[in-house]
This record gives C-alpha cells, structure tokens and sequence, in this order.
C-alpha cells in the first residue's frame, strides 16, 4: 500500500539525518517535491494524501543517490539563487547561500552611483553572479566569462530561461591570462574563483570533493592563485572609480585584503556572510 506524502517525508528526513546530512529537514521536501513533480507549497497541502508507486519509486532513487553523497542540486539538475531558478550540472559549482552576500554588496555599492552599469562575472561557472546582477539592476549590461565550454554551454540556457538576454551574455576566457581589450572596461567586476589550497581538496565532503569540478575548486598551492592574478591583471579592464569584489574562503579575507592593497586598490574592506565569517573582500581603483 502506498504512503502518504508525510510518512515519505518523515522516513527521507530521519534517513538523511541518520547520514550527517544538516539540511536534512530542507533536502527531504526537495527530492520529494522532485520525484512528485510538486512545488513545496503543494506539498505541504497534499502531506496527508497518498503517493504513487512511481513517485515512491522515483524517490527510492534519488535517495539512493543521495545517501551515497551526489548533492541534491546534482539530482534534481537545478538549484535557486537569488530569487532565479538555475539549471545545475557537475560542469560547474552548485551556487551557495553565502554568494548572495556578494551580490548584496556589489549592488549596494553600485546604486549609490545612479549609473547604468557594465558588469563583469569571471569564473562565472552557472552564471549565478552575472545573472543575479542582471536580474536585480535592468538597467546594467553583464558579461560572464569562464574557460569551461560545458560551463558556458550551461550559462547560455541560464540566460535564455531566465529572460536576459537582452541584459547578459558569456564569451570564454581565463582569468589567468590577462583580459583581452576588446573586452572592454567594467564598473564591476566580481568573482567567486577557486580558492581551495590544493592539498586541502582530499580533505572536503564527499559530496564536495568527488561531485563538484576540480578546476573550480582548486585555487593553488596556498588558495590564494587566482586572487593574485585577478587583482593585477585585471585591474587594467576596470575603470577609473570601478571595484573589484570577490568572494574568500572562510579564513582567507585577510590575506584577500593585504592583495588588493599591495596592488593599489582603494577603500578596501570586507562584508559578513549570515554565520559572522568575513565572505567578500572589495576595493576600487
């Protein structure tokens, strides 16, 4: 006999407990509503209904993937940031709650301009920052850029199904190589590039380490790489007045700071994510 929507949900939410998995209660109701075809609101009304078979089967699976570490983003294949609904592949990083502050603070600082902005994401990975950009200020012309062909594959249906492409567009490139001129100059420029000293990769979660691309996650030797070239080199594609926002890892601000500050950047200073940890370092030129 069938269950009911509650009874999946309690023995999904208690299994991935049992597994370590902290947002246990929150990946229950999106792998069912996954396997239902349910928004969580619909789920919630329909919790004392029965299930199908095939939902109860579809979930089977999904939780089978689950508890041997695939992140749900990677199942379900898409993932929400910034109010936007983003499709999600193992080509590039699943888009994090903490990221948002960089947005948060790039707008802030932006709007007090009264200017229609040229934005610039780089490592833009699923277009999340770029995209969010766009969405947020009409008025601002984006540009993503990322060296994955598959990751910009990804971002060209992101801007498609979110109606911006009138706002943005992705082109490749590597940040560490210097930008080109035909790229133009930029008001902002923000990153989230890799920052995981190298021999520290072994160490993250499985579902980190074995799921998400290397090429995003490894920052160098001491994790610091692509700051470095970032802060020199393209320096040169922001305008006079422009910032440079970027997100750290949890004990790198500082270490962000002394860069930007022996590079000539002005007014540099940090913005908390919602744990306390100092998560976005910036500065203008």
């Amino acid at each position: 006999m069938s269950k009911t929507y509650s009874q999946l949900y309690v023995e999904c939410r208690r299994a991935l407990k049992d597994a370590g998995i902290e947002a246990h209660s929150l990946e229950s109701r999106l792998l069912i509503c996954y396997a239902a075809g349910k928004t969580q609101a619909e789920l919630l009304r329909d919790m004392p209904l029965y299930t199908s078979n095939e939902v109860e089967d579809r979930l089977e699976r999904y939780m089978f993937r689950r508890l041997r570490g695939e992140p749900v983003a990677y199942i379900m294949g898409c993932w929400e940031f910034y109010g936007l609904n983003l499709e999600i592949s193992p080509d590039v990083l699943i888009p994090r709650f903490d990221t948002e502050v960089l947005v948060d603070k790039a707008l802030e600082i932006i709007r007090e301009r009264n200017t229609a902005p040229r934005v610039l994401d780089l490592c833009c990975g699923s277009g999340c920052i770029g995209l969010a950009m766009a969405h947020s200020m009409p008025e601002a012309r984006v540009l993503m850029l990322d060296n994955s062909k598959k990751a910009l594959e990804l971002t060209r249906r992101n801007i498609r199904s979110n109606n911006l492409s009138a706002r943005a567009l992705c082109m490749e490139a590597d940040a560490l190589l210097p930008p080109s001129r035909n790229l133009g100059s930029f008001d902002l420029i923000l990153s989230n590039p890799p920052y995981i000293a190298t021999g520290e990769i072994e160490t993250l979660d499985v579902s980190v380490k074995d799921y998400e691309p290397l090429c995003a996650l490894d920052g160098g030797e001491d994790g610091l790489k692509f700051y470095r070239y970032i802060a020199r080199e393209w320096k040169a594609a922001l305008r006079s007045g422009g910032w440079l926002f970027f997100e750290v890892g949890e004990t790198q601000a500082q270490d962000v700071v002394k860069i930007m500050r022996l590079e000539g950047y002005l007014n540099v200073d940090t913005a908390k994510d919602s744990a306390g940890i100092d998560r976005v370092v910036f500065g203008k030129v």
